[in-house]
């Protein structure tokens, strides 16, 4: 499985939403390739992604982004909470 964290940059805030998805994903007994990405690159990065995650703010801008894209657009509102986290994960690929 493949997920790829969105921020605007690509640099700070997808970064801690990347490593707090593999936190996330460790609490619940699961593994994916959890990648950092920008919006200008999504489109490439998320091709093969079965989950993207990234802000409220910026999810209709990942949509547009990503075109017909199959991979599920979950907001996180805030980055920092794991437990916020790992429950959208969990509804996503229960």
């Amino acid at each position: 499985m493949r997920i790829v964290a969105v921020c605007g940059a690509g640099i700070g805030t997808s970064a801690i939403l990347q490593v707090n998805a593999e936190r996330a994903l460790a609490r619940l007994g699961l593994s994916a390739d959890v990648s950092a990405s920008d919006l200008a690159s999504v489109a490439d990065a998320a091709a093969d992604a079965q989950v993207i995650l990234t802000s409220t703010e910026l999810a209709d801008a990942v949509r547009a982004a990503i075109g017909r894209n199959f991979a599920e657009i979950i907001e996180v509102v805030n980055y920092f909470d794991v437990e916020e986290i790992a429950g959208k994960l969990e509804a996503s690929l229960g």
